[in-house]
């Protein structure tokens, strides 16, 4: 029996999510490589974190977004599971804004992360 757990996110594009992941100060492996688990158990993830007490926590493809994967048990980060993931897609969700913005030619004219952790961000196009 697997003790991984599958959490659903809604991220979908594996860049952006490494970019987030660098954003954030966190070090990740890129795949295809295992996430190791209890006992020995390993799942395929693109995208991993190793953790120092050797059970990891990993992004697997499931057909629709990137799941975020690990041995719940052996959770070793400094935020709790719903307070990491609360900051992994604060980050995507911004990164995502910020490149499509840029894409359409705006650029960013102030970003402000709130007292309440929300980030307010305005973006401006000049047109001729």
């Amino acid at each position: 029996m697997s003790h991984f757990s599958n959490i659903k996110t809604q991220i979908r594009n594996l860049d952006t999510l490494k970019t987030t992941l660098s954003n954030l100060g966190l070090s990740w492996k890129e795949g295809p490589c295992a996430v190791r688990g209890y006992q020995g158990q390993t799942l395929e993830a693109a995208l991993v974190l190793e953790q120092d007490n050797a059970y990891d926590i990993g992004f697997a493809w499931n057909g629709q977004a990137y799941e975020m994967v690990t041995d719940l048990q052996y959770w070793q980060q400094p935020l709790s599971v719903e307070g990491f993931l609360q900051k992994i897609t604060q980050g995507y969700a911004l990164e995502t804004v910020l490149t499509e913005s840029n894409k359409q030619g705006f650029q960013v004219a102030e970003q402000q992360t709130q007292a309440d952790g929300s980030i307010r961000l305005v973006v401006q196009r000049w047109s001729a």
